[in-house]
């Protein structure tokens, strides 16, 4: 239960958020509603793990042992630019560090509260629910009836109360949720009411995100949901083109959303005529030219990378700014970044590559493919109950890994979240397998 009452906090933009900003030197540190949620969490998993055993983790030690891998480079890589950057502003970097290593503890958490199958229910349920609260005030902010970060601006991609991508993220995830459902078993009653509700709020909210990275995790997980159906022999004709359409619409409602966006970014590869006025950030052209500063930074800094969150130092990007804007001619002067607008790389794989070099980059694909076999391995050969468990962690790790496409690494959003809870769902299937007789 306390798991579930955490969901709405954690997915929920800071912006609305209760909370205190404590000095530390040159930054500040917040202490927001979500992070007391992750905090409460983390403690009701303690109580668990020593009344009822830590047995659960021992599955998953590999996850477990990739996991802290990766904590330990992000955290020396707050470290490592000190010895060579003056300019490097250590304590800024080091909470957002602390900040992004404090969400972890969300992995490990699931495996000791959720013991049951009635608890994983109570999860999914709170996902559907709060998905459903933010799909229907996306709405209205989609009408122009409430106001939403930026004051009311109806008829376009809206982020409702939780952000952009993590609203395509929180909505990518309740839509799983149906999804696993539908592809092991005709849902009847409650559960029936479940995939309803997660299907048609997470289906709408995705649309309403228009995350483009969004539409790529859920024809991932719509693919991925019906290879595990085909596994069981579970699905009908009818459940599998209900999958399909669950899928393929949010996709395609995505596309449409962001027609501005393609077609402008169309017309940056010398495809038909620009309008686009050059005082507008666009992103597509944007995340390309940021990309390949990203890119040039890993290319002088291949092992290590330039620290943790480095790529958005001036004294990183600054050596190529010029070559970026005759590479980017067209591209508005307020889309380069500059002290006032660290864009950073807005994906999270180039940005761990250039935050943290090859060595980072090996040991997050080590981390996801750790995820991934645990989840995969409980989906294809686990009975009904715990197939669930392993379709639904392998879904969210796919919407996961999708939506990090169209993000940096940001600490404390809810799309943290989505990562940590996915591993341990993965986790957690892991655990409920080695109950399973052989």
């Amino acid at each position: 239960m306390l798991l579930g009452l955490a969901i709405p906090a954690i997915f929920l933009h800071i912006k609305y958020q209760p909370g205190i900003q404590i000095g530390a030197g040159s930054t500040q540190i917040g202490i927001e509603l979500s992070d007391l949620a992750v905090l409460a969490v983390a403690l009701a998993a303690a109580v668990a793990g020593f009344r009822l055993g830590f047995a659960p983790l021992v599955p998953a030690r590999w996850l477990w042992i990739f996991g802290a891998a990766f904590l330990a480079l992000v955290v020396a890589g707050t470290l490592y630019p000190l010895l060579g950057k003056h300019d490097y502003r250590f304590l800024v970097h080091f909470v957002t560090a602390a900040k992004f290593a404090e969400y972890a503890v969300l992995a490990p958490a699931l495996p000791l509260l959720l013991r049951a199958q009635r608890q994983l229910g109570a999860l999914l349920w709170a996902v559907a629910a709060w998905s459903a609260a933010a799909t229907a005030w996306g709405l209205l902010q989609f009408a122009g009836l409430v106001n939403e970060l930026e004051g009311r601006r109806p008829l376009q991609r809206e982020p409702s109360f939780v952000g952009i991508h993590d609203f395509a993220a929180l909505s990518g995830i309740a839509l799983t949720i149906a999804l696993a459902v539908l592809v092991l078993r005709r849902p009847a009653g409650a559960e029936r009411t479940l995939v309803v509700v997660s299907g048609a709020a997470g289906a709408v909210g995705l649309v309403l995100a228009a995350a483009a990275a969004g539409g790529i995790g859920i024809l991932l997980a719509g693919l991925a949901a019906l290879a595990v159906g085909h596994r069981h022999h579970s699905v009908t004709a009818a459940r599998a083109a209900l999958v399909v359409a669950l899928a393929l619409a949010p996709a395609l409602g995505v596309a449409v959303m962001r027609n501005g966006s393609i077609t402008q970014f169309a017309h940056f590869l010398g495809l038909g005529h620009e309008t686009v006025n050059k005082q507008d950030v666009e992103s597509y052209v944007q995340r390309s030219m940021l990309a390949y500063i990203g890119v040039r930074m890993f290319a002088d800094h291949p092992v290590i990378g330039v620290g943790w969150q480095g790529s958005e130092e001036l004294s990183n990007y600054g050596p190529y700014l010029a070559d970026a804007h005759r590479r980017f001619p067209n591209a508005p002067p307020v889309s380069f970044p500059s002290p006032q607008h660290a864009w950073g790389v807005q994906n999270a794989y180039l940005q761990v590559l250039t935050d943290l070099g090859v060595v980072g980059l090996a040991v997050l694909i080590a981390l996801f493919s750790a995820g991934f076999a645990l989840a995969g391995r409980a989906a294809l050969r686990a009975p009904p109950g715990t197939a669930l468990l392993g379709v639904v962690g392998l879904l969210w790790l796919l919407i996961a890994a999708g939506v990090w496409n169209g993000l940096g690494l940001v600490a404390g959003i809810p799309l943290d979240a989505v990562t940590w809870l996915a591993f341990g769902l993965a986790a957690t299937s892991a655990a409920w397998m080695a109950r399973v007789p052989r």
